[in-house]
């Protein structure tokens, strides 16, 4: 009975949500801290969810630095979850297919994001380069997830190069953000789904002597440590 509950509720809450969002970009659109706003929306559905978001931001990130942050990519619950870690000023980069979805596709675009077309490696390239020039000149930060794909309970999967070579070009200093795993840990039918722990990181400089493929594998050693301590921590706290 809960989990139909539930799920009911979710389903309008988010219909409501993407309402609020759409008039709001309506009068602002591509605005500077419209992912910012939408990350407070959407993480706020945790709470239908029966999960406690525990955030955990830098006090050294200046939030008027531009900045590449890569964060671990896990399944849909990450619109609940980690996009609340979306600071002001942050764009994210997505896949350009995101348009075609029904409403949550025109929002995405209203929102500022920048669209890539995964299927052209040199358009997607052009895109990643403009897109870093365009940080730099606006004071913006962009989002990305390195794994490409979610990772559905497998852990943090290999990095692509694309966040890294952005960040090299663009010269600009990089940003952890890690979620702990919430696979197969949120149920419909449980009140409590326990916490999800986010951590947004100190920023760090890029290794100018590195390549994006030694850089891309640097950061996945870091955010994969820090995944399995979130981990173990946020799994501490269930018992």
């Amino acid at each position: 009975m809960l989990g139909v509950l539930r799920a009911i509720v979710l389903f309008f809450y988010f219909i409501l949500i993407n309402l609020i969002l759409f008039l709001a970009y309506l009068v602002r659109p591509m605005h500077a801290n419209n992912v910012y706003l939408a990350g407070i929306f959407y993480s706020s559905m945790a709470k239908v969810l029966g999960v406690k978001l525990d955030f955990r931001v830098s006090k050294n990130i200046n939030l008027n630095e531009s900045y590449v942050y890569v964060a671990n990519h896990q399944n849909t619950w990450d619109l609940a979850t980690i996009s609340g870690a979306a600071l002001p000023g942050v764009v994210t980069i997505g896949k350009k297919s995101l348009k075609w979805i029904p409403i949550f596709g025109l929002i995405y675009w209203l929102s500022g994001n920048i669209m890539i077309d995964r299927k052209d490696s040199g358009k997607a390239r052009d895109t990643l380069a403009r897109a870093g020039k365009k940080a730099r000149e606006k004071g913006l930060s962009i989002w990305m997830f390195p794994e490409g794909t979610r990772s559905r309970g497998q852990g943090i999967l290999p990095f692509k190069t694309g966040a890294f070579r952005l960040a090299l070009d663009a010269g600009l200093n990089i940003i952890p953000v890690v979620a702990s795993d919430n696979h197969n840990t949120i149920k419909f039918n449980r009140w409590n789904n326990g916490t999800v722990i986010i951590e947004v990181m100190d920023p760090v400089e890029i290794i100018k002597d590195e390549n994006a493929k030694q850089v891309a594998q640097r950061f996945e050693a870091i955010i994969k440590d820090k995944y399995i301590a979130l981990t173990a921590e946020a799994a501490a706290m269930r018992k």
